[in-house]
């Protein structure tokens, strides 16, 4: 985790050398005094931990110490004061500074404290993140819904999962499959054990069964070491194959197997050894059609969907939306540490419009990305993406007419059948980037355009391969 260090000293000399020996990867660290208003830059600085000289502190020095101890970043204060004497170290601290150390100090103590107070502050930031993941454990509750849809499908979900039968999970793109899973583990007798995720599509067909099943020491090239497959590791608790529908016939056949008599048999393995697994799968593609064209077997179809769960698309339960979009907003402020509150009624107008197509997942960037641009504590319709801008602008169109943004009345055609083409064309490479999980040659493919020519319109759109996966 990144840390960022700001120094304020009176010696700009020793500000330079601790700037040179306190160079970690994760240290971000940024020197002010050289310019007049460096009290003004400590206080703007959104540091973890500022070193600051005595003589920095505007009047009284006591009321500075207390403006940056009570900063929203709750920085560590390292003060350096003129005053070898314990009495004013003791004032320091008892100010609000976390540290007092004489200037006077040679420079490798001086470097060695600020190393050990760097390291506290990481361990005090890595509990923070730990308490953080804690309150955010799985749970029912987060696919609480306004939606009577939704609520059904919770009451099917809270019956099947107490219990060990397998489920097939399906759903659009991003509607959390896999968050569902956990949860369903973190609900089963099995939540004490491990809980093992694996995206079938996302591994070469040659490591997929490795993944899967583990294999021995020599196996096949490269097979240096014996490693522990997926469903070795997940024993005694739940492992969800993600996207199973992209998974070759061959290792369907060995799933099967598995699934039938709970044993499994690493590559270069001469005899089986016996696994206690949940398994929970899920898809977005349609298995009926695939059995049909002979790409997925019929007898593992049957047998993963003992139990189907269909997630409703976040499209059939709009009403969802501003709960979750205010739940996201909170849960990104830890993350990206933006002092981010609340979402305008306009912007959060033009979300509830928008179809989603990429569901929760969609809602989560969207609201990730506002919440990096915006640049106050509210989100605007300005700070959404330019999608949701056009959404908001039809809004003010005459009803008995045709829903045409009104700024168009200020352009020639040529610059609107320009912005009708990009955003069409954005909208589109948004639509074939979610489905094809952001795997450039598939979308390429079916957009029937070089992987060099997606590449440069994904540029032009800022959109991100990584966004879809």
């Amino acid at each position: 985790m990144l840390i960022r260090m700001v120094l304020a000293l009176a010696n700009e000399s020793l500000e330079r050398y601790l700037e040179h020996e306190i160079s970690m990867a994760d240290i971000e660290l940024e020197g002010v005094s050289k310019y007049d208003d460096s009290w003004q830059r400590v206080v703007r600085s959104c540091a973890d931990i500022i070193v600051i000289s005595e003589s920095v502190f505007p009047e009284p020095v006591e009321s500075g110490i207390g403006v940056l101890t009570s900063l929203p970043e709750g920085p560590t204060t390292v003060v350096l004061h003129n005053d070898d004497s314990t009495d004013v170290q003791a004032g320091f601290i008892a100010a609000g500074a976390h540290s007092a150390l004489y200037s006077g100090i040679s420079q490798t103590r001086l470097t060695s404290a600020l190393e050990a107070t760097v390291e506290a502050r990481r361990q005090l930031m890595q509990l923070e993140w730990n308490e953080h993941r804690r309150k955010q454990k799985p749970k029912m509750a987060d696919f609480s819904s306004g939606s009577e849809t939704m609520q059904l499908f919770m009451r099917e979900v809270q019956q099947v999962a107490v219990s060990d039968s397998l489920l097939l999970i399906t759903g659009e793109t991003g509607v959390g499959k896999e968050h569902l899973a956990k949860v369903i583990h973190a609900e089963s007798s099995r939540a004490s054990g491990p809980f093992v995720a694996v995206n079938t599509a996302a591994l070469p067909e040659q490591l997929l069964e490795s993944e899967l099943f583990g294999h021995k020491q020599g196996a096949f090239t490269g097979a240096t070491r014996s490693r522990r497959g997926a469903f070795e590791q997940a024993h005694g608790g739940t492992i969800f194959l993600d996207e199973i529908g992209e998974m070759p016939l061959h290792l369907q056949t060995k799933l099967l197997r598995v699934l039938q008599d709970y044993e499994i048999r690493p590559l270069g393995a001469e005899k089986s050894s016996w696994v206690d697994t949940r398994v929970i799968a899920a898809t977005n593609r349609n298995l009926e059609e695939d059995v049909e064209n002979g790409i997925f077997r019929k007898d593992l179809y049957y047998r993963l969907s003992v139990v189907r769960l269909q997630i409703p698309p976040l499209s059939m339960r709009s009403v969802d939306i501003p709960h979750l979009a205010r739940k996201f907003v909170t849960d990104f402020k830890l993350k990206i540490r933006r002092d981010v509150h609340h979402i305008s009624d306009s912007a959060m107008e033009a979300l509830c419009r928008y179809d989603w197509p990429g569901n929760v997942r969609e809602l989560m960037n969207v609201i990730e990305r506002s919440m990096l641009l915006c640049q106050g504590k509210t989100i605007r319709v300005e700070d959404l993406p330019s999608t949701f801008q056009t959404v908001s602008d039809t809004s003010g169109t005459q009803p008995d007419g045709p829903h045409l943004p009104q700024d168009w009345e200020q352009k020639t055609l040529v610059e609107v059948v320009q912005r009708v083409q990009e955003q069409t064309e954005k909208c589109y490479l948004e639509m074939i980037l979610q489905k094809k999980q952001g795997r450039i040659k598939h979308t390429a493919e079916h957009a029937g355009i070089t992987t060099r020519s997606l590449y440069n319109k994904m540029r032009k759109y800022g959109l991100r391969k990584e966004d879809y996966n």
